[in-house]
């Protein structure tokens, strides 16, 4: 049986297999620390029966299945205050199992309890298995970013959709508008 629990530092070390994923950003043990800091209740790990993590999200993290970490944002006057989903990951063997949609759900729930009125992300636009499965959980294309991505080995940026759904506390659903124009990353707040 899969255990959803609270990341710990422990768990640094334990999911490479997570993040070796070319798809999966990865970020330096102050980052993630910064997260576990400032936002715990979005950093959330699903553990395997045998202890490995199986993903994480940066409000989850899983113990080498999958994992997602997020964090809450923005400003309420302007009603911007929302989750993000820094970031959600599944380790391989673990895909299609459903625990990308779970992790995604515990975030959404907790930005509920917050008071957010969207939860947001950015994914690369030729990701489209990524694409697809967050069109499927409600999100829709916000806004392209361009050159979101920084490219290795010579090749050019990618860009990134922003994803948005729109929570209980946006009654109108004005957050998840699409901007008619793509817009670059330096203007992003």
């Amino acid at each position: 049986m899969t255990t959803l629990r609270a990341f710990t530092c422990d768990d640094l070390f334990r999911f490479n297999n997570i993040n070796l994923d070319p798809l999966t950003e990865t970020y330096g043990i102050p980052f993630y620390l910064q997260y576990l800091a400032h936002w715990p209740e979005y950093f959330i790990v699903a553990e395997a029966p045998g202890g490995e993590l199986m993903g994480y999200s940066a409000a989850v993290l899983m113990l080498f299945m999958f994992t997602v970490m997020g964090k809450a944002e923005g400003s309420v006057a302007r009603e911007e205050w929302h989750g993000h989903v820094t970031a959600l990951s599944v380790a391989p063997e673990f895909r299609r199992l459903g625990l990308a949609a779970k992790l995604m759900e515990l975030l959404e729930e907790i930005s509920e309890k917050k008071g957010g009125f969207f939860v947001d992300l950015f994914v690369r636009v030729s990701n489209q298995v990524a694409v697809n499965m967050y069109k499927q959980l409600g999100y829709s294309v916000y806004r392209t970013v361009l050159e979101y991505y920084s490219a290795s080995s010579g090749e050019p940026d990618e860009d990134a959709y922003d994803m948005r759904k729109a929570l209980s506390r946006d009654t109108e659903k004005k957050s998840v508008i699409p901007l008619p124009h793509p817009v670059r990353p330096e203007d992003i707040e």
